[in-house]
């Protein structure tokens, strides 16, 4: 990807663009949960096929993210952003028009592949759309749309199928698709033409897709026998290291050489595992409890307020601490992730009944340690990238996200079953280790860590074409 900057002023603009592409990329993962049964019914299928509608779209996203980096460090921002952007809507477009279930999947498989290039691009966009000073604030706005999405996706989806159909839920990217593009386009300079990934994509993308396929199914089976799913976790691992040793994962591994990059990284896959592990694990226990669909839903609910409430505050710390640089978006991510294991901590002195009133504020705690969390976070990994590689690094950190989003539940399962689906206790006790692995590895990098060299210094005006 070319080295160009957009300038010395900073582009709010571009920030809600990339935004609002994280926002209906996330949006995507959930509100077709709300249209499985009617898919599953109009189809004629079983819900065990059923089931891949969601799979197909989050399988590359794990198996394309790093493939997508490396790519996406050689070709044109604008043109890139472009690409990623039509595809997802044009696969969403052909979801919506699918005759049978099989197109279906296919266009959901589609639309997961130029994700994961989106999920990949944000980062890059929002790092170099402002001055380092003004970082921190930028990437909570991205950060914060992004879970918006997730959160309004069943409540949107629900609306949009009972009065106009399940294919309309694809249909919505359109519109915001075009915006995306609109806005972006005249904010970006032009950059390289694209190019067709090199055979080594290929090769790289066949072992961490066999990788990725070997996850998902090691996922679906803890859901069904518990402590069955590990060994098919085990039957993943020599395709990561078969991809460890080839030229494509150089970048990685050049990567996570830099000085307290691993920090961020690990930081990440901890936090959102333990966050999906709650996110998971608390409606179950409230609808064992007896609670009623909405008062599970009005409780949920609390999570994400927390998340929504923080997300801006943790940019605006981040920014301030430190002057807005390495050392301000460390703090804050530090003091997110204190606060995070607060919340799970409270869950006993709350108490662990399946009670709303009672499971609400920890929840609310939970969401402002992950919504202070996860801008600085970003912002940390993106200072700490060097220049050549900040795809690169937008693509490690969304694969450590969507491995914390996957993992979460197959813990949680695995945990509940253990005790006979007794006792909740247990699995509140692994998410708060999980959260402590992910503070220990936070004060575990060394703080004299150097900035990103091209990242920590103010990027140079664009220039105007001239007429």
């Amino acid at each position: 990807m070319r080295d160009d900057g957009l300038g010395a002023r900073n582009r709010w603009w571009l920030v809600a663009a990339t935004g609002l592409a994280v926002f209906t990329a996330q949006l995507d993962v959930t509100i077709v949960n709300v249209a499985l049964p009617t898919i599953e019914h109009d189809f004629g299928i079983g819900t065990s096929l059923t089931e891949w509608v969601v799979l197909g779209y989050v399988l590359p996203l794990i198996a394309l993210s790093l493939p997508s980096g490396r790519w996406l460090d050689r070709v044109g921002r604008r043109e890139a952003l472009t690409l990623a952007v039509t595809g997802f809507t044009a696969a969403g477009v052909a979801a919506g028009l699918a005759p049978g279930i099989g197109w279906l999947l296919a266009a959901r498989v589609a639309q997961g592949a130029f994700g994961a290039a989106l999920f990949a691009l944000v980062p890059v966009l929002t790092t170099i759309a402002v001055r380092p000073e003004a970082r921190g604030r930028a990437m909570a706005v991205v950060m914060t749309l992004g879970p918006l999405g997730a959160v309004a996706g069943p409540a949107l989806g629900g609306l949009v199928i009972e009065s106009l159909g399940w294919p309309w839920i694809f249909y919505l990217n359109v519109p915001v698709g075009l915006l995306v593009i609109a806005i972006a386009w005249p904010q970006l300079p032009p950059g390289p033409r694209l190019r067709l990934p090199d055979r080594a994509w290929a090769a790289e993308t066949g072992l961490l897709g066999t990788a990725a396929v070997m996850v998902m199914l090691s996922l679906s089976l803890a859901a069904a026998d518990g402590p069955g799913w590990f060994p098919l976790i085990l039957a993943a691992v020599p395709f990561v290291l078969a991809w460890w040793r080839l030229p494509a994962g150089r970048p990685v591994r050049e990567l996570l050489a830099v000085p307290g990059m691993g920090a961020p990284h690990l930081a990440l896959l901890m936090e959102m595992a333990a966050v999906m592990t709650i996110q998971f694990l608390i409606p179950f226990h409230l609808m064992r409890g007896g609670a009623s669909p909405s008062e599970i839903g009005l409780t949920m609910l609390a999570l994400p307020a927390g998340v929504m409430a923080a997300g801006l505050c943790g940019g605006l710390l981040s920014d301030r601490l430190g002057q807005g640089g390495l050392a301000g978006a460390g703090r804050t991510t530090v003091g997110g992730m204190c606060v995070l294991i607060l919340g799970l901590a409270s869950f006993e002195t709350f108490g662990y009944e399946p009670v709303p009133s009672r499971l609400a504020l920890p929840l609310v705690l939970v969401g402002v340690g992950a919504g202070l969390f996860a801008g600085p976070n970003q912002t940390m990994a993106m200072f700490l990238s060097p220049r050549h590689l900040l795809a690169t690094t937008g693509a490690t950190t969304s694969l450590a996200r969507q491995l914390g989003v996957a993992f979460g539940p197959a813990l949680a399962t695995v945990t509940w079953s253990l005790s006979g689906y007794r006792s909740v206790r247990p699995v509140i006790g692994v998410a708060f280790c999980l959260a402590l692995l992910g503070l220990l590895a936070l004060l575990r990098r060394s703080p004299s860590a150097p900035e990103g060299p091209a990242t920590s210094a103010p990027l140079p005006e664009r220039k105007e074409p001239t007429p």
